[in-house]
């Protein structure tokens, strides 16, 4: 090879590694991937190959020997969380897609072996890893996988999520004990629900919602989140077992998350009858899965084994490849949201994709757009994240015809013509015109759903009460009469007093929901309803600080911030006390069904497990008198404290001398 070439392969090089670099900060500390998996690894394999056939252009920095990092430092939307050091580097899993390369790995197994043993087969989750050190039986620090060496000190939430214990009974020895932080799919989903019902951008797929929630600014939004952990290795010095199995045994007999999947197979044939079973199987499960990690079960032969520097020798995993499809695309529209957020949406040829029939694609935004190099007309390569949103991945270049046109993003908002704004925390362009006809339409159509309102409309009758004039804000619909609804096309005295009635028996709907009806930014139906538990009364709330708002559990500073923007604009508040006029709930009527006065002037703060759900136990505290906060204080009269109570709470009760009350003496107190 003369110089020109190796110039050009020391080239490649290069480009591969920034690349690489890019999307591992894409990937674990945005937790926004812009290619999908099977796409980084095929360019991490190219990298491989390339530094193997020419050693002299290897580097200790290059992404082919280091682990990538999740450390947030100054991550948009993340905070900066104090780092420790791994007690025992957390490395990361090689891989493939090829069956037949784990039968290399098998050969290489066997020969540092000598004898027979066992290889133990997991489900591989698709999360964000997580290390949990426990002390005498009590866990003390969780840490991400950080850069390997050091991880981000995430224990504050990771002590939310209710299927990992804070104390599994008493252990003589410390261990650390790892695994995967997942979100599962229902969780997902109602995640990714109210994002889109409060104007919020949706997660691609559960592992970016897993990764982004574990390293959200609270950890009150950590706990509503969802959240799950599944362990799957267990490390420390001069621990009493011999393998791998025996010990995620001694796992689960001390209540830790463990899957229930496992196998221990005798051979690589017993491997692959595993492999070939949960490829099929997995799209049954509640939750997302990547792969299958196959461990040899023998602690001693993994020591013998040993590690390279980026990933252990004793353990490989295999990716199910990610089923796509591609297809041409014939346009982008773009949308306005309700809170103005303008979406990119792909309009495709249907294709079957996953068991449906796949038209439409989200391209997310305007820099995702220019990061695919997308155009018209070109044929694109469409995923679902995590089997459930179909996205775009790629673009087939080969294919790209000679007229295929590039497109640009407005900058003026497609409906209304209002200049748009970008919020760079977001990536996101806004329309601020809260007049433009498809923000109002929006709002209408929130507040007139079944979960606020519940009015008897649809789409098109909004569309056309606001084509013919008839309502421009939220106080319009209370003021239509049946003269004006039979204007509308289709519509007869029967379907007109249907309309009607419905509006009329919307002034019943509880406060909670007429607060998630008004549509406030950032503000989902579950957080609607403790706040109108927390304050009573909409007076209470126009007058609340921020900090006011952030003394509530679940309430994080990006919704408080939101709050206090929108009760200080005048025209929202001239527009409540129209709605208040015509006599719709801005108070908690609960207290005309109370049960008792047993609790009046109390405090409560509730933390851990119950016999019942947290939510019917703060209904019984607000049932009695009393009123319920999110964290201890010198104002708080009592702690109620159930199983796995939050062990910084009892802490911080017990040096406040708060009295901690047991679920038991709580209806003591209530029934007395």
């Amino acid at each position: 090879m003369d110089f020109k070439d190796k110039k050009e392969v020391q080239k490649r090089i290069e480009f591969l590694r920034q690349e690489l670099e890019k999307h591992n900060y894409r990937y674990y500390v945005l937790n926004d991937p812009q290619i999908s998996d099977f796409e980084y690894d095929g360019m991490m394999s190219d990298l491989a190959s390339l530094e193997k056939m020419y050693p002299e252009f290897a580097s200790p920095d290059s992404p082919t020997v280091k682990v990538g990092s999740d450390i947030a430092g100054k991550a948009p939307g993340t905070r900066e969380f104090r780092q420790y050091r791994h007690r025992y580097p957390m490395l990361s899993l090689g891989n493939t897609y090829n069956i037949e390369e784990l039968q290399d790995f098998d050969r290489r197994a066997r020969e540092g072996a000598g004898s027979s043993f066992n290889y133990s087969c997991e489900l591989k989750f698709d999360g964000t890893a997580i290390c949990l050190t426990y002390s005498k039986g009590r866990l003390v620090r969780a840490l991400t996988r950080g850069d390997g060496t050091v991880g981000d000190d995430v224990t504050d939430n990771v002590r939310t999520i209710s299927s990992i214990p804070v104390h599994i009974g008493d252990v003589p020895w410390d261990f650390e004990i790892r695994g995967e932080i997942y979100m599962p799919f229902a969780s997902f989903n109602a995640l990714n629900e109210e994002r889109l019902d409060i104007g919020d951008q949706p997660f691609a797929n559960p592992r970016n919602a897993a990764a982004g929630s574990l390293k959200t600014l609270d950890p009150k939004e950590v706990h509503r989140r969802g959240l799950e952990c599944v362990l799957y290795h267990i490390i420390g010095d001069d621990l009493p077992f011999k393998y791998h199995s025996e010990a995620l045994e001694w796992a689960a007999g001390h209540n830790l998350p463990v899957s229930k999947y496992s196998r221990l197979c005798h051979d690589m044939d017993e491997v692959r009858a595993y492999i070939s079973e949960w490829d099929t199987r997995r799209k049954t499960l509640p939750f997302a899965t990547d792969g299958i990690v196959i461990k040899v079960d023998d602690l001693a032969l993994q020591t013998r084994l040993g590690y390279t520097a980026k990933s252990p020798r004793w353990a490989t995993a295999y990716k199910f490849k990610p089923e796509q499809a591609l297809t041409r695309l014939l346009s982008i529209d773009y949308q306005v949201g309700r809170t103005g957020a303008v979406t990119p949406v792909a309009n495709l040829d249907p294709v079957p994709l996953s068991g449906t029939t796949v038209k439409r694609a989200s391209l997310h935004n305007a820099d995702q757009m220019e990061l695919l190099d997308i155009r018209i007309g070109d044929y694109v390569y469409v995923e679902k994240g995590g089997e459930i949103i179909p996205k775009i991945t790629g673009v087939e270049l080969s294919k790209r015809p000679a007229e295929a046109e590039v497109p640009h993003f407005p900058t003026i908002c497609p409906d209304c013509g209002a200049p748009l704004v970008k919020d760079e925390s977001e990536a996101r362009h806004y329309c601020l015109n809260e007049a433009c006809p498809t923000r109002v339409k929006g709002a209408f159509l929130h507040f007139i759903s079944r979960k606020a309102m519940n009015i008897n409309a649809g789409e098109a009758t909004i569309d056309q009460l606001y084509d013919k004039g008839y309502i421009r804000e939220l106080p319009d619909l209370y003021r239509l009469n049946m003269e004006q609804l039979l204007t509308l096309d289709g519509w007869k005295e029967k379907s007109a007093g249907n309309f009607l009635e419905s509006v009329s028996a919307s002034v019943k709907v509880p406060f909670g929901r007429v607060l998630f009806a008004l549509g406030i930014r950032h503000i989902g139906e579950t957080t609607a309803k403790t706040l109108a538990a927390r304050f009573g009364n909409i007076e209470a709330m126009e007058k609340a600080s921020r900090e006011e708002f952030l003394e509530i559990e679940d309430i994080g500073e990006v919704i408080a911030d939101s709050l206090v923007e929108y009760f200080g604009n005048e025209g929202h508040r001239r527009i409540i006390q129209e709605l208040r006029d015509f006599g719709l709930q801005f108070a908690d009527n609960s207290a005309a069904s109370r049960l008792s006065d047993r609790l009046s002037g109390c405090t409560v703060v509730v933390s851990g497990n119950f016999t019942r759900p947290r939510d019917e136990m703060k209904a019984l505290i607000a049932a009695h008198g009393g009123k319920n906060t999110g964290s201890v204080s010198g104002k708080t009269t009592y702690l109620l404290a159930g199983e796995k109570a939050g062990p910084e709470k009892l802490a911080k009760a017990e040096k406040l001398g708060v009295k901690v009350i047991t679920e038991e003496e709580f209806y003591s107190i209530i029934n007395s």
